[in-house]
């Protein structure tokens, strides 16, 4: 697992699967947080973005560490690999908020966005990005089974 302490507004951690060619990153520049699946195969990283989904918005952050009376404080962000290099899950402060799974083209969200329709030839669903306890179990059960 790899993690990286940061406070909202600038972070990025990128991790590589055991199975090439994906990878996976996590980067927040400012305005928002988001999670990338991404093919490393591809030289130009517009090229390499497979999909992406929105983790955070970095305003909503601060008003809800102001609402819980807590000052704004470092985050902790991790990733960790299924063992056949297929899914990767971003934890954020412990809780798991998006999943990528390779095999399926599918990523899920606890933001559930952004959602596009489907264009010809993609082969990533993109038009829901809705959170799976399941999916996130199945990931769970496979890595201490």
């Amino acid at each position: 697992m790899q993690s990286l302490s940061f406070n909202p507004g600038r972070a990025f951690l990128s991790s590589n699967s055991p199975t090439v060619p994906w990878t996976v990153v996590f980067e927040d520049e400012g305005v928002a947080g988001y999670f990338y699946a991404c093919d490393r195969s591809y030289e130009s990283l517009e090229r390499s973005i497979l999909d992406a989904m929105l983790i955070y918005n970095v305003e909503a952050l601060a008003k809800s560490d102001a609402e819980l009376e807590r000052p704004e404080s470092q985050r902790i962000a991790a990733i960790e690999w299924s063992r056949d290099g297929l899914q990767a899950v971003l934890y954020l402060d412990g809780t798991a908020q998006g999943l990528f799974d390779f095999e399926a083209h599918r990523g899920y969200c606890r933001m559930d966005f952004p959602n596009f329709m489907s264009e010809q030839g993609d082969q990533w669903l993109k038009s829901t990005h809705a959170w799976s306890d399941a999916a996130l179990h199945r990931f769970e059960s496979a890595l201490y089974a």
